[in-house]
């Protein structure tokens, strides 16, 4: 019986052994095939790397991580592809990853220094700058660093003995040196930020605000600082897209909730008043901005901005006379908007005031030398010109607007009180002679579109030095065969005595 049980024992033995060798068979051709494959994705992941084609070297290496976790190289290798595409915090785990691996890997530790000093991590990074010393005393690279942690160091402890005092400007010098060797510390450049806004610089501010959305993984209090710092800007689609983006991260942040709020009333008030300037609805367009004002009394922009484009509308509806006022505390709150005084300047036109227009176009023209304030600026000096010889709009005593049933009356007015035939002495006939070509001539430029359209260009259409080959003719010079003594709806005759 013993016999048989020891043969029983041996037999199921020998079939372990049996499968056991059969298992490592397996394996080896399991391995073996996982290696080829590995090598593969390597091999694929560089060449990629080289080509630039980033995406597709990364998906390489996730695979070869996958297939061999205990390589630390493949891990180095997928943290340089990480630190190519910008993504540094993705980098960070894959070396401290292939240094557990190999603790004497000084490549890594180096590479791994860098990125923590980047951030602001000064500490770390020494400890990673001095292994790489410790294993490898020469080494330049290693020794600039860890100086430059140093550095950071007694700076970051200067930034914070400068902050009790409020010296602004003093923090943003040191500042400037911290973020040059650690770009990638959200906490200093927030600070910075605060500088700015202090300072009265929000330009800047938002420059280091806008990368410190990315540096933390959950900012809603840089997004909310970022739209409040675009919205009193006036530029509210940017504030609208900032703060959307904080309520993305949760959309239950009260103070989100409440500003987005706001700005989207604001927007939409905004967008609807320049959607009615550019249908030519300005009176509507007008109460819109009544109603930003009244929406948003506290950020002196949007008052400013309405007021301006109040101004506007007033010109573009002829309210010459208001327009002068509006635009004039307008200009009074933004003395260097261009626009505000290029809509001055074409009311004073309508007022007949050149001069005034004249020197708002040329105002203007210092702050913004653009075409239209050139073009604007060259119509004003020859309508004043112009004017100092004769305004046909002043001669018949009508607006600059004035339709043609309006410009006709006055003439027809104008002309019999000023008939030289009303007229007994010949001083009186020649002066009434006169005023009376001054009328007719008028009359005939202001009911002509083309030879209303030159003068309101700045050219008198009857002024013979405008016409080819000059004045003169069978009409005492006046051109288009114009006799003010006979045509139109009368002819006067005169009667001497």
């Amino acid at each position: 019986m013993e016999s048989g049980r020891r043969k029983g024992l041996s037999g199921v033995l020998s079939s372990l052994s049996l499968v056991c060798v059969l298992l490592d068979l397996q394996l080896d051709g399991v391995l073996g095939a996982t290696h080829v494959e590995i090598e593969h994705h390597l091999e694929m992941g560089r060449k990629l790397l080289a080509a630039g084609q980033l995406a597709e070297a990364l998906s390489h290496y996730h695979s070869a991580v996958e297939g061999d976790s205990k390589n630390y190289l493949t891990y180095y290798k997928r943290a340089a592809v990480f630190l190519a595409m910008g993504k540094s915090k993705s980098a960070l785990p894959d070396l401290t990853r292939a240094i557990q691996l190999k603790p004497d890997f000084l490549a890594a530790r180096l590479q791994r220094g860098n990125i923590l000093l980047k951030q602001g991590n000064t500490q770390e990074a020494r400890a990673d700058f001095q292994a790489v010393l410790q294993g490898s005393q020469d080494h330049a690279e290693a020794h600039d660093q860890l100086l430059r942690a140093e550095e950071l160091e007694e700076l970051q402890e200067e930034v914070q003995s400068t902050h009790l005092h409020g010296d602004y400007s003093a923090m943003v010098n040191v500042l400037d040196r911290i973020i040059e060797i650690s770009p990638w510390d959200p906490d200093f450049r927030e600070l910075r930020a605060e500088c700015y806004i202090r300072l009265g610089e929000p330009r800047k501010a938002i420059q280091d605000l806008t990368p410190t959305t990315r540096l933390r993984n959950d900012n809603r209090a840089a997004f909310l600082k970022l739209s409040k710092l675009h919205y009193s800007l006036g530029e509210h689609q940017e504030a609208l897209s900032h703060v959307r983006e904080c309520l993305k991260l949760d959309q239950d942040d009260k103070d989100c909730f409440s500003h987005y709020k706001q700005v989207k009333k604001v927007s939409k008030q905004l967008d609807s008043a320049e959607e009615l300037i550019s249908e030519q609805r300005y009176q509507e367009a007008m109460e819109k901005y009544e109603s930003v004002m009244k929406t948003e009394p506290d950020v002196p922009f949007y008052t400013n901005k309405a007021k301006e484009r109040i101004c506007h509308c007033l010109v573009k509806n002829h309210r010459s006379y208001e327009a002068v006022d509006l635009c004039s505390e307008a200009h009074q709150r933004d003395p260097r908007n261009s626009n505000i005084l290029r809509d001055r300047a074409e009311a004073y036109i309508q007022n007949q005031d050149y001069e005034k227009a004249v020197e708002d176009y040329q105002e203007a023209k210092e702050f913004d030398d653009k075409q239209e304030i050139r073009e604007g600026l060259d119509r004003a000096q020859k309508l004043l010109k112009l004017s100092l010889k004769r305004d046909y709009y002043k001669i018949l005593g009508v607006p600059r607007n004035a339709n043609k049933q309006e410009i006709i009356k006055a003439y027809r007015k104008l002309a019999q009180q000023w008939h030289p035939d009303n007229f007994q002495s010949e001083a009186e006939k020649k002066d009434a002679e006169k005023k009376f070509i001054d009328i007719a001539s008028a009359k005939e430029v202001l009911t002509n579109p083309e030879m209303r359209q030159k003068f309101d260009a700045g050219e008198d259409p009857l002024d013979p030095e405008n016409q080819q080959g000059g004045g003169g003719g069978g009409n005492h010079g006046w051109p288009f065969d114009f006799n003010p003594f006979g045509s139109g709806n009368f002819y006067f005759k005169f009667q001497h005595n």
